[in-house]
């Protein structure tokens, strides 16, 4: 995905430190840079990356107006003033993108010290993050089937029920001197559900099931009233906590009624009411474009890209290729090399061999890595392709009974309204 999307643009005022006043314009945010452009010439006044800052704080120009100070390693000191919608806003939204890119960069760097990157290296972590998604989506495919077989539950239960109310019905129909009426009035014993400790273990399931977790700046009425905090995605829902990892709301996968993206890194989340206000909670995050995925997949009818976010299907669409690409380069690599030993070994025959001290592009050790994140994909495949092959029957089964639960309630219908 391009780093350079725009995350969020506020209309403020720039201080000119050689002219002594402050201009009026819009300072935008991407996931790398911050840069300001004046209104009346729309030219950029000052443009860097948030890995040059090292200091971000909240100060008062002149005793009076609030301000945000940004210092950067050269000591250059930039004020930004009348931000809007509020000062607390934006200085929450900057601090979460600065503060993530220096988590990554760190992270990164770490690893780069640690050991150097080969071809194999590479091949691996590409097959890990590959087992890693679909291990997320088996573990979210795997709670669809329980929803899928407590439908089913409460679908027998249904019919039975239907059942019972056939009984009163034709009791009801029956005349009065019918020797068999009062076998018709016993009521049958009320026994507690099955499905109900399933569902239970469902929601348990849930609970302990996280798919993925990130910081995020979280709103929830208005965008001038900010906090930090975490959204959490489970496989049965989704979780907002605050800064103190206090639970701020819990939304049940049902109860989601519509998740838009706004951008690449924005997203709101809703729930309906009728009578009182909705629900609804607006995120920023860094993170986001490793949730989005995983939201479409849980919440494929209910999740909407907005225009600026309709970008995020082609640039992961491009991504997508360049990893593909990266395989197969590295693999089209190890092809060349080994044509080339052939061709040279053929052509220096009579010749006297001479030793070659270079390292082999992919280790043993990276090998025999490869090879069981390649047999725990293939397992996982089957297990996807049986459970989806379970969940079609039950699907069948479902609709059938739908079908028959919507025909007998049709008919009871037509009998009440003959006794009324």
């Amino acid at each position: 995905m391009s780093r350079d999307i725009c995350v969020q643009t506020w209309p403020c005022s720039y201080y000119l430190e050689l002219e002594k006043r402050w201009v009026p314009g819009r300072l935008s945010l991407t996931s790398l840079s911050l840069k300001f452009m004046a209104d009346k010439t729309r030219e950029i006044l000052v443009s860097f990356p948030l890995s040059s800052i090292i200091e971000i704080k909240k100060e008062a120009s002149h005793f009076i107006f609030s301000s945000i100070t940004i210092l950067e390693r050269d000591r250059n000191k930039h004020w930004f003033s009348s931000l809007q919608p509020s000062r607390n806003a934006v200085f929450s939204i900057i601090e979460h993108f600065w503060r993530e890119l220096l988590l990554s960069q760190s992270g990164a760097a770490a690893e780069a010290s640690s050991s150097s990157v080969t071809k194999g290296k590479e091949l691996t972590c590409l097959m890990a993050c590959t087992q890693k998604r679909l291990e997320d989506t088996a573990r979210v495919l795997h709670h669809q089937g329980e929803q899928l077989d407590s439908i089913s539950r409460g679908l027998d239960k249904m019919e039975s029920d239907l059942d019972v109310a056939d009984r009163l019905l034709t009791e009801l129909e029956s005349p009065s001197w019918w020797p068999f009426s009062s076998k018709l009035r016993k009521a049958p014993p009320e026994t507690k559900p099955q499905w109900d400790t399933s569902v239970a273990n469902s929601k348990a399931f849930g609970k302990e099931g996280i798919v993925i977790q990130v910081p995020a700046v979280i709103s929830q009425r208005t965008e001038s009233h900010v906090k930090p905090g975490r959204l959490t995605v489970l496989v049965s829902g989704l979780e907002i906590y605050n800064s103190d990892s206090l639970l701020m709301h819990r939304f049940e996968r049902e109860d989601v009624d519509d998740i838009k993206v706004h951008t690449p890194y924005e997203i709101s989340i809703r729930q309906r009411f009728i009578g009182k206000p909705d629900i609804a909670y607006h995120l920023i995050s860094a993170k986001m474009p490793e949730v989005i995925p995983i939201l479409e997949v849980q919440f494929s009818k209910k999740i909407e890209l907005l225009e600026v976010a309709m970008m995020l299907r082609s640039t992961g669409t491009s991504s997508l290729a360049e990893k593909g690409y990266s395989v197969w380069h590295a693999a089209s690599g190890l092809m060349d090399q080994a044509m080339h030993c052939e061709s040279s070994s053929g052509s220096q025959e009579g010749r006297p061999l001479q030793l070659q001290t270079s390292e082999p592009v992919i280790s043993e050790e990276d090998t025999q890595e490869l090879g069981q994140i390649l047999r725990k994909l293939k397992g996982l495949a089957l297990d996807t392709e049986t459970e989806l092959e379970r969940q079609d029957e039950a699907l069948d089964g479902i609709t059938a009974a739908v079908d028959r639960a919507t025909l007998t309630i049709d008919k009871h219908n037509r009998r009440m309204k003959k006794l009324t």
